[in-house]
């Protein structure tokens, strides 16, 4: 499972995209981007923050740790922000903490040059898990150290907010147009050969083994925590051996 830490600290909101995520120290001394479960696109979000982030960084991708935390209501009394503040009253319980990277800087194509491969795999992985929010206007890329980081997965696996037609969903081809690597010669064919193999059913129990069974209670259609865990798991098994045949929009 992922660690848990307990929030000690609200230090400020980050104002950035829907969600308003916060600024956090924990208990490890370590600082997090914090995503609320009582944020207005629940926690499906963070679900998919999990199940897509912890993929990403088993295929070799830099993704950012993920934690859960543990926060207290009580931690924002102190927050001006009427909106903060709301937040942080229906959060109580698990989130989801990202680590901060400190000094990281937003991805700029025309400042910062992407390989082919590095490209490839990118594309390939957002197809894989049909990443609609890495378009040039929106990258959620960040350069740090000198290397390029991938965040901000919830607008991912759209399928599963309709699991009657996952199988449907989930079958549909990847449009490319608009992604923020488009325009680096992708080599999406290599890319696949070199991850598909590594997405098997092993790989994909342990990933959604790091959802909280806290996320996965109360899904209609579901008894068990880990029955909704093996229906995340599904599309993207079938999905990995063909995406890259789907992907449209690269020259």
């Amino acid at each position: 499972m992922l660690k848990e830490v307990i929030a000690t600290r609200f230090i400020a909101p980050l104002r950035e995209g829907g969600s308003l995520p916060g600024l956090i120290e924990a208990d490890d001394s370590g600082t997090y981007v914090l995503k609320f479960t009582g944020a207005g696109q629940g926690r499906k979000t963070l679900v998919a923050e999990v199940v897509c982030g912890e993929l990403a960084r088993r295929l070799g991708l830099r993704m950012p740790r993920l934690v859960t935390v543990a926060l207290d209501p009580e931690l924002g009394l102190g927050e001006p922000d009427e909106q903060v503040q709301s937040l942080l009253r229906s959060s109580g319980g698990t989130n989801l903490g990202m680590d901060f990277l400190s000094g990281a800087l937003g991805f700029d194509p025309l400042a910062f040059p992407v390989n082919p491969e590095e490209a490839g795999r990118v594309v390939w992985f957002d197809a894989l898990i049909n990443n609609v929010d890495r378009s040039w206007r929106n990258p959620n890329l960040l350069r740090w150290q000198g290397e390029l980081w991938l965040v901000d997965h919830g607008a991912t696996m759209i399928w599963h907010h309709n699991w009657p037609g996952v199988e449907a969903s989930a079958a549909r081809p990847y449009d490319a147009s608009d992604h923020a690597l488009a325009s680096f010669a992708p080599d999406v064919a290599a890319a696949a050969a070199a991850l598909a193999p590594l997405v098997t059913e092993e790989l994909l129990a342990d990933v959604t083994a790091q959802i909280p069974d806290a996320w996965l209670t109360d899904e209609p259609g579901f008894s068990e925590p880990d029955d909704l865990r093996q229906a995340y798991a599904r599309p993207l098994l079938a999905r990995a051996a063909v995406i890259h045949e789907r992907i449209r929009g690269l020259k």
